[in-house]
């Protein structure tokens, strides 16, 4: 139920920030706007929720979050929308906008994640692999 929550809130935070920065300053269409909005919740979601947000930690993602959002807006937007000074300031204006939404999405998806085991390593499994080495021991040769 906490992931509902989670995309609604990311959704509505999205189309907020796109409203403000790409249409209420400038020329951009609601469908641009959900449009957007939609590409950002999933993406951001998937990418940087749920893989990002547990290895990286808060502050990372956060600024993994805004970057994402910036370049979608610069990337999408030069595609769609014809002026550069909307893109620079709509991408600025939307990323500072969602980064403030995201953090309180991760303190709501931080929260719901189980407690840790006591007993269990801090060592996180990133394909560790350990080796050993020791001299080959010769049972014909006598020490």
């Amino acid at each position: 139920m906490r992931h509902i929550t989670a995309l609604i809130i990311k959704f509505v935070t999205c189309l907020i920030a796109y409203a403000v920065g790409l249409d209420l300053f400038f020329d951009a269409t609601w469908v641009q706007v959900v449009w957007f909005s939609a590409f950002t919740t999933i993406v951001s979601y998937l990418g940087g929720d749920w893989i990002m947000l547990s290895r990286i930690g808060n502050r990372n993602s956060l600024i993994v979050d805004f970057l994402f959002s910036y370049m979608v807006v610069w990337i999408f937007g030069s595609v769609l929308l014809a002026d550069y000074l909307q893109i620079a300031w709509g991408s600025i204006i939307s990323a500072v906008i969602i980064t403030a939404g995201e953090f309180f999405v991760h303190r709501l998806l931080e929260n719901a994640r189980p407690e840790e085991n006591p007993n269990r390593s801090n060592v996180r499994n990133r394909l560790a692999y350990g080796l050993e080495m020791s001299e080959e021991n010769d049972p014909l040769k006598k020490e």
